[in-house]
């Protein structure tokens, strides 16, 4: 395993799976026509947070200017979905002046369970923050992680985005219910994929079979550490289907190498307003895939406002609302008790479907 930032990189003797190209986990070396069961990821990830503790993030200040040397945490490898959140942030800050010194840490694995395990660790270090969302709530509970959220200090629920069902060019489906009808006739004969075992792109295939009256237990699905790769799974045939961020795919459904045949989202997304959402199509899907931020466990109010007060004048910035274009992500600023509930009532949605999909 490996914590990177943007200097420096240290090596450490227990390497743990991580995701380069998406938030949690990492994808078997063989693929399997039978349903992912539980992923041996809890061994792993205490075995790599116990080892974690030789590893340092800087002493925090408890006075001061808590942005003058902020580091933000991405629980997953360089280039995935956490790690172009946290370096998102990491810019608007730094073209605004908000923090010029803001420096992200990668500390991938098991779902952002390393990450968080080693976070839950740092009391009272206000000036590392660090990146959160659905897939962690995934993770724990897949993972029956020792450590939660209650364990951190919640700061802000920034941004979230959608998948998208895609299927290869040629592919024979067009419609939500196309897929649907066809896979009813065969539950486990249709091949899946998407982000980790858990990730929101399995939640979001689950919750769609549930609502198509399939059993979510029988879903046959390949997980992948990204787009890119699920994409070259559906063009050599090796899948049927994909559920992705659209973020992830976009350039390839414009491209027209992939079929999109239904958005997770409220509504149509800018710029490709041809592709239908799974609602308009009568199957409403509620999952989304949200981030955030989390404080350290056991800093004061203070230093937990001048934190919200930080990520929210980067969240009114001119820089920041660029990111949520370019990266088609959709702003849901929420911070305080209402994020706390948010949290909790994401963690009750994410297990019910695990438990759904036998896992």
């Amino acid at each position: 395993m490996q914590f990177t930032t943007d200097m420096k990189v240290w090596s450490m003797t227990n390497q743990s799976a991580s995701d380069p190209g998406a938030d949690p986990g990492s994808a078997p070396p063989h693929p399997t026509r039978r349903m992912f069961g539980r992923i041996a990821y809890g061994a792993i990830a205490v075995a790599a947070i116990g080892t974690a503790t030789t590893y340092s993030v800087k002493a925090a200040s408890s006075k001061g200017d808590l942005a003058s040397n902020l580091t933000l945490i991405a629980p997953a490898g360089a280039g995935g979905g956490w790690d172009g959140f946290a370096r998102e942030t990491q810019q608007a800050m730094r073209v605004t002046r908000l923090a010029n010194n803001a420096q992200v840490v990668n500390i991938p694995g098991a779902g952002g369970t390393i990450g968080l395990g080693k976070f839950s660790t740092m009391h009272g270090q206000a000036d590392t923050i660090l990146a959160t969302g659905t897939a962690m709530t995934g993770g724990i509970a897949l993972n029956k992680s020792p450590v939660g959220f209650e364990n951190t200090t919640p700061l802000a629920r920034v941004a979230e985005d959608y998948d998208v069902l895609i299927a290869a060019a040629d592919s024979p489906y067009d419609t939500i219910e196309d897929v649907i009808t066809a896979w009813k006739k065969d539950p486990e004969g249709f091949v899946w994929t998407g982000g980790s075992a858990g990730s929101v792109d399995h939640l979001t295939i689950a919750q769609l079979a549930l609502l198509g009256d399939i059993p979510a237990s029988g879903i046959t699905y390949i997980p992948k550490s990204g787009g890119g790769e699920a994409i070259q799974t559906l063009l050599s045939g090796t899948t049927d289907f994909a559920s992705c961020g659209f973020n992830e795919v976009s350039d390839q459904v414009e491209a027209g190498r992939v079929k999109a045949i239904g958005v997770a989202a409220p509504e149509r997304v800018a710029g490709f307003e041809d592709v239908p959402t799974m609602t308009e199509q009568g199957y409403k899907i509620t999952l989304t895939n949200w981030r955030g931020y989390l404080g350290a466990p056991d800093i004061t109010g203070e230093e937990t406002q001048q934190l919200v007060e930080l990520l929210q004048k980067t969240r009114d910035s001119a820089e920041w609302k660029d990111a949520l274009d370019r990266n088609k992500w959709t702003d849901v600023w929420q911070t305080g008790e209402e994020f706390t509930e948010f949290i909790k009532e994401d963690t009750s949605r994410v297990e019910k479907l695990l438990k759904e999909l036998g896992l």
